[in-house]
């Protein structure tokens, strides 16, 4: 286009550079090649998609230059690009593993990726090496030791292959977890060039050297139980650590164990559209955080909108909004309400005692409001009320005895804390002396 024809010059550069760097690309991948770490299958599939490129950027190159095409020119570059990117994927599957592209995304695979760690529910069940020291090989040293790269020729993901070695020999010794090459390259320190896995690759814990230690120094059995092996005390922590590793993930303690169905779109937009924020408290939850934080101006009338989310509804903010005692006849019907906040609001001591339903409320706050000692009392029979918080309210210091005997295991929370100011926190600066 002429409008950017003051770029015409740089193609003839940029096509020239373009050809040599993939014509060297091909005499190093040549010589790299014949290390022999590498799967030859698929580098001569590499290879030889290399060559072409090599080839077709040559003959791009020459018809530029030479100006041989006009009518397709379009077409030797669609052809280029789409040779540069299988090269390059057979490349990455080269060095990386064939799922390079994905094991990022998905976690599971041969590559760098981090895979999730197999359940046990009995580790003394558990073939040794299968669920435990195989997992690990995979996360950590097949990427450089499996099907498609084999540094120092020593592969790892079968077992025949593991046990012979690589070029300097066998890498484990049963029975002698020292004297296994394996383990001591994995001890070596890190800026050592046989240290193993390399420096930029994901290392080995301590948990996991130990496993592996162990599982040598116990005979390196392939079939075995772990309750067949020996079983010094300080390993025995350590594999009962990997029966409760991976466990599912618990919903904080605040929330109602109980599956609850999904809660009415419809009802949600109609409170997202009034600036109420209705959010999941935990992935894969159905339970909702509310809050009126961006909704000041909600009144009594507008706090009825939580009716249709009253079973879903698990915490609540209300806190700075103009509501009064007539919106706790709504929140009194949020029986699975765990978190409430009232903070600075126009409710009492006689909306307050209307909350006494609520047996899963375990956090309260009533800052700054007008609730007193007798609307807190009227919670005593909440046994999940675990804080409490009434800092510039009605409740006065004569207060606390009372209700420190109703609230045996609640938290009260008055405010108003006083730091004392000691001498070591006052720094005295004095001006520099001038020089005469």
């Amino acid at each position: 286009r002429p409008a950017y024809a003051y770029l015409q010059p740089a193609i003839g550069i940029t096509l020239f550079w373009g050809m040599l760097t993939a014509v060297a690309a091909c005499i190093t991948g040549y010589l790299l090649s014949g290390s022999g770490d590498y799967d030859e299958q698929l580098v001569g599939r590499h290879q030889w998609f290399g060559i072409t490129v090599a080839a077709t950027a040559a003959i791009y190159y020459g018809c530029y230059r030479f100006n041989l095409i006009r009518k397709y020119t379009w077409a030797l570059p669609l052809v280029l690009i789409l040779l540069v990117s299988i090269t390059g994927h057979l490349g990455g599957t080269l060095t990386h593993g064939s799922d390079y592209l994905s094991g990022s995304f998905t976690n599971i695979g041969v590559g760098d990726a981090p895979l999730p760690e197999r359940p046990v529910p009995d580790v003394q069940e558990a073939v040794a090496y299968t669920d435990l020291v195989q997992p690990l090989l995979q996360r950590k040293c097949y990427s450089c030791h499996g099907p498609n790269k084999q540094k120092g020729k020593l592969r790892m993901d079968q077992v025949a292959l593991l046990m012979k070695g690589g070029k300097d020999g066998v890498v484990l010794q049963p029975g002698n977890a020292e004297k296994s090459e394996l383990m001591q390259r994995l001890l070596l320190d890190k800026a050592d060039e046989k240290h193993m896995p390399p420096k930029e690759k994901p290392q080995l814990t301590e948990k996991e050297l130990a496993l592996l230690h162990w599982w040598i120094a116990s005979g390196a059995s392939f079939d075995k139980k772990t309750k067949e092996l020996t079983q010094p005390e300080k390993i025995k922590p350590m594999l009962l650590s990997l029966q409760n590793a991976v466990t599912e993930k618990k919903l904080p303690a605040d929330l109602p164990t109980a599956n609850v169905e999904k809660a009415d779109a419809n009802a949600i937009k109609k409170l997202a559209d009034r600036g109420v924020v209705l959010v999941p408290v935990a992935v894969n939850s159905n339970y909702l955080a509310g809050s009126f934080v961006s909704f000041s101006e909600a009144t009594d009338a507008d706090v009825r909108l939580l009716l249709p989310v009253k079973k879903q509804l698990v915490w609540l903010r209300l806190g700075d909004t103009r509501i009064s005692d007539s919106a706790l006849t709504v929140i009194a019907q949020c029986s699975n309400l765990t978190r409430l906040e009232l903070t600075n609001t126009r409710v009492t001591d006689k909306g307050l005692a209307q909350l006494a339903g609520l047996q899963q409320l375990q956090s309260l706050n009533v800052v700054g409001t007008q609730v007193s000692s007798a609307g807190l009392l009227a919670l005593k029979n909440i046994a999940s009320l675990r804080s409490v918080y009434f800092y510039r309210s009605a409740v006065t210091a004569a207060d606390w005895p009372l209700l420190k005997k109703a609230f045996p295991a609640t938290t009260l929370d008055s405010g108003g804390y006083r730091v004392p100011l000691f001498e070591t926190d006052t720094m005295l600066v004095k001006p520099p002396k001038r020089e005469q």
